[in-house]
């Protein structure tokens, strides 16, 4: 088991990026993540295809919110760099 005790929050960094840029963001994600668990704010489906987790909130018809969480597959391969 693995344990990771350095924690980063980041939100919304990746608002301004273009797509290469999410790569790159993402690169830099893998790098560090031996050491340090990323919890990331985003509404960036770019970056959402990195992660290991999804949390989010929905709302139902009777206007009660509800915590959605899914836990994603792992990438098979590390993300490529773009030319």
């Amino acid at each position: 088991m693995r344990v990771i005790t350095n924690r980063r929050l980041l939100d919304e960094v990746d608002a301004a990026l273009d797509d290469d840029n999410i790569v790159r963001f993402g690169q830099v994600l893998a790098e560090f993540a031996s050491q340090t668990q990323f919890i990331v704010i985003t509404h960036n489906p770019g970056t959402m295809e990195l992660a290991d987790a999804i949390y989010g909130v929905s709302m139902a018809d009777d206007g009660v919110s509800q915590v959605v969480s899914r836990r994603l597959p792992r990438h098979e391969q590390p993300v490529a760099a773009t030319a």
